[in-house]
């Protein structure tokens, strides 16, 4: 496919394709000093309250949390480890919590509008994976992969909740991430404009990853934790692709599959490169 950027789309009718706001305008939770640098450093949220425990000792990682709250002007509030436990509902807070606002997606036309200043874009499309341990995982590993967007349904999936943002090391922070109420007519929209459709499926008809060219701009597609991808998204894909198992166990976690996938596109792209110098 080589390097590109998108085909121009062909208009079509109104109908909506992702939302345009934020997810709501309440806040959550967000602990651990990883989620929280990161949250910091992306700077996307507002900060309501900000809480350290003073039983805990503030050297390395936890002062660059606290330079970080001071040069945004964030006051810092103590709070002891029992009250922290309380509003971290059990996690593993670190001595550090922060009432935030809302995760914000971003609307799938500003992904789109974004995506086509990039050559070969690359985007992550979950269908329906409900466990937001995977989901964090699997963000953290698009963010690591240069992933320029990410697409979840709205619905029966894992938004991105404090869990997610804690299983991804705050990674999550920095992605764009668009929540659709239908993954198939996203898929055709970037289709319409150049994209490639990889959905990860081990059954019939699916060829080893390493035999699709995945060098243009790319989708990867990963279905949910035991069901795999829907019919209708399994169907709108370009490719189906497995990961080889030489072992005896048959199928890996959803969120190391997509990982691999993920690292395959930058392994090809890369040997192109490299082959063009």
């Amino acid at each position: 496919m080589g390097n590109q950027r998108f085909r121009k789309p062909v208009k079509k009718g109104g109908r909506r394709v992702g939302r345009d706001a934020s997810h709501g305008g309440g806040t959550e939770v967000l602990y651990g000093r990883q989620p929280i640098r990161e949250m910091l450093l992306a700077g996307r949220r507002r900060v309501d309250t900000f809480y350290v425990s003073p039983q805990v000792q503030q050297r390395g990682d936890l002062m660059e949390v606290l330079d970080l709250a001071a040069k945004k002007g964030i006051r810092v509030q103590p709070k002891d480890i029992s009250a922290l436990d309380s509003l971290a509902e059990g996690g593993n807070h670190q001595g550090v919590v922060a009432v935030v606002s809302s995760f914000r997606y971003v609307s799938y036309k500003k992904m789109l509008s974004d995506a086509e200043q990039i050559n070969n874009p690359l985007f992550l499309f979950l269908d329906h994976l409900e466990d937001p341990q995977n989901v964090g995982s699997l963000l953290r590993t698009a963010e690591a992969a240069g992933v320029c967007g990410v697409v979840i349904p709205e619905h029966r999936a894992a938004g991105i909740t404090a869990t997610v943002v804690r299983a991804s090391a705050g990674a999550s922070e920095h992605m764009a991430v668009a929540q659709v109420p239908n993954l198939v007519r996203c898929m055709r929209l970037l289709q319409e404009r150049g994209v490639w459709f990889a959905g990860l499926e081990a059954g019939e008809g699916s060829q080893e990853v390493t035999a699709v060219d995945m060098q243009g701009p790319m989708g990867i597609v990963v279905g949910s934790e035991g069901k795999g991808m829907r019919r209708l998204t399994r169907e709108s894909c370009d490719y189906l692709v497995r990961l080889p198992m030489l072992g005896k166990v048959t199928s890996l976690n959803a969120a190391v599959a997509g990982a691999i996938a993920l690292y395959e596109v930058i392994r090809q792209r890369r040997e192109q490169t490299d082959a063009n110098t």
